[in-house]
């Protein structure tokens, strides 16, 4: 599958401090990639570097095969900062229009209604920005974010200000994202959910790609804990294939077996390894 977002050998230095050390990273259609590292990793200067507000040292990002910062790359763009900020005196709706006026957007109506709807805010199109909740304006900052129908979406840190049920109706927002093709690198410090959502994960420490891959696949067994009557057992580094033979072995000398599962370690525990002893 052909890459949307596609960063080649990048590299970004500030005043001789180097932000971006070789990054080789891409996202394809349908993707969801959530982009993860302590502060100061560098996640945001790729970021910024693929929307083409700051220009790479050396190496280069590609959005749909055209070099960042582009016009037809900003158009296949859609962004939504971390520290955003929203005229309060505009309504929904109106912020909406705002956005399809700069990006070239021709959806109209329709379209605005369909974002909102989208985020669930359709009951507050009129209503203005300096009275909504954070939670409603951060889900108000995805819709603008999809004003003409982007083919590449970055979200920083998009859950942050959110309560459960938000997180919910983002989660699900990025599934219909997925069935829509469209691509989509997720900024966040919130394990938890880019575990939920998140098709792979890429940590970023010191500005290098230290760790990349599907959650599941980063992830490798802590070992089997049986709880028998004379108490529990753990075998370190055993798995799922070696449980099998763990019970039998147990029940054959006798120990009546209560409960048995098969530990590993999280994403959390993949995220800490890798960044640990590091900057950030």
């Amino acid at each position: 599958m052909a890459a949307v977002l596609a960063a080649r050998a990048l590299r970004k230095s500030y005043r001789g401090k180097e932000a971006l050390v070789g990054v080789d990273l891409e996202v394809c259609a349908g993707e969801l990639l959530g982009l993860l590292g302590p502060n100061g990793a560098g996640k945001s200067t790729l970021t910024k570097i693929a929307c083409g507000l700051v220009r790479p040292s050396s190496g280069g990002v590609d959005v749909l095969g055209r070099p960042a910062g582009s016009a037809p790359a900003r158009a296949a763009i859609g962004y939504l900062a971390e520290l955003f900020r929203f005229p309060s005196w505009c309504s929904a709706d109106e912020l909406l229009a705002l956005h399809q006026r700069l990006s070239g957007s021709t959806g109209g109506a329709e379209e605005r209604a369909e974002l909102l709807e989208l985020v669930e805010l359709s009951h507050a199109a009129a209503t203005r920005v300096e009275t909504m909740s954070k939670g409603m304006q951060q889900r108000l900052g995805i819709a603008q974010a999809l004003v003409g129908s982007p083919r590449l979406l970055l979200l920083d840190e998009p859950t942050s200000a959110l309560d459960p049920v938000g997180r919910r109706i983002v989660r699900g927002l990025l599934e219909e994202l997925r069935r829509r093709d469209v691509a989509v690198l997720l900024n966040s410090h919130l394990l938890s959910e880019v575990e939920l959502v998140c098709d792979r994960v890429a940590i970023i420490a010191d500005g290098r790609l230290v760790r990349e891959g599907r959650p599941a696949d980063l992830e490798r067994p802590r070992g089997v804990e049986v709880e028998t009557a004379n108490g529990v057992k753990l075998f370190e580094g055993a798995g799922n294939e070696q449980a099998p033979e763990i019970v039998a072995r147990l029940v054959a000398e006798g120990e009546r077996i209560h409960r048995v599962e098969v530990l590993s370690s999280t994403l959390e525990d993949v995220y800490l390894e890798a960044v640990q002893g590091r900057t950030g």
